[in-house]
């Protein structure tokens, strides 16, 4: 079921998380939800520990910082949202596994930035989000654009983007959604990219499977569409499944992109491979379900 009661917004400090709190304020003003800013201060190096001293330089270095990370998460916040009403919370270890952790006590959205950067960033994602994307299991909220957010009375959704592979993670994106966009009474629209099929030299290739292609994709989500009883337009196209999907977004200024992604074994089906490319390419921010 569609919830949107508590949101998950993991803090660096930077100009893409302040981005991501942003979109999370907006969603908190517009359900009503409960918002954690949560930092997960990395485990120090293990050199630390052989330093004079040892585990009692390590229980006051690791004191002391949480005190300036504490410091720093207040007024990181109160400077740049002043009006956002959160939970502030600062853990240890591992980023990616302890956002996941806490994100299992029933967190219904995990909105995070990408930190892909400089001339590579369309071609990366940070390794944190990357593993947060590939195991956490409630719905997560990322985008390349986030230091590029506009102010939060500003963020509207008029038009949402699903883009489904028609395997068994569909259904569940296509109704999360139909319900984000009934709620925010915004536009659907859903995008299936089907094998772009050419002949090799000297080989015929019959031009009419392209339109059965089609025929199929369209009927399939339109099944998928009245047992979910909602309403969307629908788009089948040939070609690169990024290219179609990033291309359509654009085209059609979507504010949100909504692909599927499996809880447990990662992103699935012919979107398993494109994922990655798709939230790197976006216009808009992705959300994987």
């Amino acid at each position: 079921m569609f919830s949107m009661s508590r949101i998950l917004v993991p803090v660096d400090f930077s100009a893409r998380s302040t981005g991501a709190a942003r979109y999370a304020e907006a969603l908190a003003e517009h359900y009503g939800s409960k918002v954690t800013m949560l930092h997960v201060l990395p485990p120090p190096h293990y050199e630390f520990t052989a330093l004079e001293g040892g585990a009692l330089a390590l229980g006051e270095w690791y004191g002391t910082r949480k005190e300036n990370v504490q410091e720093e998460l207040v007024r990181h916040l109160s400077e740049h949202l002043p009006e956002l009403q959160a939970e502030r919370l600062i853990l240890q270890g591992d980023p990616a596994r302890r956002i996941c952790e806490f994100a299992e006590k029933g967190a219904d959205l995990i909105v995070i930035s990408t930190h892909g950067y400089g001339p590579f960033r369309r071609f990366i994602l940070g390794s944190v989000t990357t593993k947060i994307l590939h195991d956490a299991h409630c719905p997560v909220w990322t985008g390349v654009h986030m230091e590029d957010a506009p102010a939060v009375d500003r963020i509207h959704f008029s038009t949402v983007m699903a883009a489904v592979d028609l395997g068994p993670e569909s259904e569940k994106a296509i109704g999360w959604a139909l319900e984000f966009a009934r709620t925010q009474k915004a536009k659907l629209i859903l995008v299936h990219a089907t094998p772009s099929l050419e002949g090799s030299a000297g080989e015929y290739f019959d031009p009419n499977w392209r339109g059965v292609l089609r025929r199929q994709a369209t009927a399939r989500l339109t099944d998928l569409l009245q047992k979910l009883g909602g309403e969307a337009d629908i788009m089948v196209e040939a070609g690169d499944v990024p290219y179609v999907v990033d291309g359509l977004a654009r085209e059609r200024k979507a504010d949100l992109l909504v692909i599927g992604r499996g809880s447990v074994a990662g992103v699935f089906g012919r979107l398993r491979a494109n994922a990655y490319a798709i939230i790197r390419n976006s216009p808009c921010p992705v959300v994987s379900v």
